[in-house]
């Protein structure tokens, strides 16, 4: 299926794998590589050097592009920014901001910048800033959310903007991506459904939480502050809810909640740990190879829309 992002970013299938903090290493964004999508490297708060390794393991098992994910908040995203201009990297995501800042650098290497946005007003400002094309976010994805949903914010984005769409948020099969393209995506970021491929390093426990979820299981925290994260109901998300409730400061909250992603995701532990997921986790039903996933739903979806 050619689109424009296809051509843009030199990849087979029109998708693009998210850059979750602690999920997206080396071994998952090359497996989607060489399975015809766009494996990313999730910069999250790793220092540059470890980005740096991470983009060289990666590379060393696919010669199919790749790319970064830079988390702009992160107290390390100018490092991080300089390190995908040396060590080649042709395609950068950048989500907690705005990456004007480092717009001339990247243009000059010639690296593709795509932001993530939950807003129209925020991809019309980053097509102003020279982005290639944006990845517009519903609210339906798992982490860090934004108010509109993916059926509500693609059109909009699409109508509003001249670059190319990608749709992220609520995608998790071919008939997620056939019903964006209609909504003028071309191109899909998915999330959870590769967090439980056999490639991906995420402890057996997050994956069967995943794999077992509901179509309920999914719970929204932090609204009050301004910063809501979606992931799957469990103690943690209980206690972070009363404390919510009991009108603490984000201060407070955001320290009960430090370390429990790593926790879920390296240690397995999903009552205390946060386990990030997006509303999809409720379709998802079997581990599969990245391979496998990419060319069943490219079946379907090119099934639904006739090609």
């Amino acid at each position: 299926m050619k689109t424009r992002i296809t051509e843009l970013l030199g990849i087979e299938h029109p998708i693009i794998q998210g850059g979750m903090a602690w999920v997206a290493e080396h071994h998952l964004a090359a497996a989607v590589s060489e399975a015809g999508g766009l494996g990313l490297i999730g910069g999250a708060n790793a220092p540059a050097e470890v980005v740096r390794e991470e983009i060289r393991k990666a590379k060393a098992l696919t010669n199919k592009p790749i790319g970064v994910n830079v988390m702009l908040l992160s107290p390390h995203a100018a490092e991080v920014a300089k390190v995908v201009v040396e060590e080649g990297i042709k395609v950068v995501t950048t989500g907690a901001g705005t990456p004007e800042k480092y717009m001339d650098m990247w243009k000059a290497a010639g690296i593709k910048v795509i932001p993530v946005v939950a807003s129209v007003a925020l991809a019309k400002r980053m097509e102003r800033y020279g982005a290639d094309a944006i990845v517009a976010e519903g609210c339906e994805s798992g982490g860090h959310i934004g108010e509109q949903t993916t059926m509500t914010l693609v059109p909009q984005v699409a109508d509003a903007v001249s670059i190319p769409v990608i749709a992220a948020g609520g995608i998790g099969d071919g008939r997620g991506i056939a019903a964006v393209f209609m909504l003028g995506a071309e191109a899909v970021q998915l999330g959870t459904r590769f967090v439980v491929s056999k490639e991906s390093i995420v402890h057996e426990n997050y994956k069967q939480r995943i794999i077992k979820a509901k179509d309920i299981d999914s719970a929204v925290t932090g609204r009050t502050h301004g910063h809501p994260v979606r992931s799957l109901r469990n103690q943690m998300t209980r206690e972070y809810a009363r404390l919510e409730q009991e009108g603490k400061s984000f201060e407070e909250l955001e320290y009960i909640t430090l370390g429990t992603l790593r926790k879920a995701v390296q240690e397995g532990d999903i009552t205390n740990g946060t386990v990030m997921a997006g509303q999809i986790a409720g379709m998802i039903e079997k581990e599969q190879t990245c391979k496998e996933m990419i060319e069943e739903m490219m079946e379907q979806a090119e099934t639904l829309l006739g090609r």
